[in-house]
């Protein structure tokens, strides 16, 4: 990152005091997408009678992509700007359970191209139907000042959700190869604490967390320490070297 990370600090903690005072103004955006989409592969998997990367629509009405062109598969709802990295495990009859890093499953696929979502409203599962072969799903690359951007985007977006200041940083100074990692891992946090501040039984959680640090380390982590949230990253490992928004609710007390 071009400024100390004590000047990007402070930058974003004004301007998110400026915009969390804004109560009557539109709630800001998430930002440009977290997937960058190109055309690929849409060859039939030997697994199943889907596409490798396929799109999906279920039983309720909403969509997601799953991206199994590599062997440690994506999935993206088209409602939520995360992508979760997905671990797939041999389930009954064949089946294949695909789980993130928790270890909850998320979908299940059978040997007949059968689909099942698991989200939270629908714990038990919702059915769901294939729609299209679709793009493959990436990471977009970052240049720092869009990572500022990126960072003042979380900043509003999780102040406006517990309605007080949230501040994001970063402990190492961002570089290009690093960039669109550390940004990914700030709208993940966001996510996580706007999903907290949605439900009554998690959002007294927001009131402990003041403060967002993105630090880069071994392995994946997250941790609340007084009113820090530190999210631990290994940029190398992409999707999979950060964790999810679920795994980042749980490190702060919300499950």
């Amino acid at each position: 990152m071009a400024a100390p990370q004590t000047a990007l600090h402070v930058v974003l903690a004004c301007a998110a005091t400026l915009a969390a005072g804004l109560a009557a103004a539109r709630p800001a955006a998430a930002g440009p997408a977290a997937t960058h989409e190109v055309f690929g592969s849409r060859i039939a998997d030997s697994r199943n009678s889907g596409p490798v990367i396929g799109r999906y629509q279920t039983d309720e009405g909403g969509t997601f992509v799953l991206d199994r062109s590599n062997p440690h598969p994506l999935l993206k709802f088209e409602d939520s700007p995360e992508v979760w990295g997905l671990q797939p495990t041999p389930g009954p009859r064949g089946d294949t359970i695909y789980r993130n890093d928790l270890g909850e499953p998320m979908v299940r696929a059978t040997r007949i191209g059968g689909m099942t979502v698991f989200t939270e409203t629908r714990p038990d599962g919702s059915a769901a139907a294939l729609e299209s072969a679709s793009p493959p799903i990436r990471i977009a690359a970052l240049s720092p000042q869009a990572l500022f951007n990126r960072f003042y985007q979380a900043s509003v977006r999780a102040s406006r959700a517990a309605e007080h200041q949230v501040a994001f940083e970063t402990a190492q100074d961002a570089e290009p190869a690093t960039a669109a990692a550390i940004a990914d891992a700030a709208l993940v946090a966001s996510e996580a604490i706007t999903d907290m501040s949605s439900r009554p039984d998690t959002r007294r959680v927001l009131a402990h967390i003041n403060d967002v640090m993105i630090a880069q380390g071994d392995h994946p982590a997250a941790a609340l320490q007084g009113k820090r949230l530190t999210i631990t990253i290994v940029p190398s490992q992409g999707v999979f070297g950060r964790p999810s928004s679920r795994r980042i609710e749980r490190a702060a007390g919300a499950h």
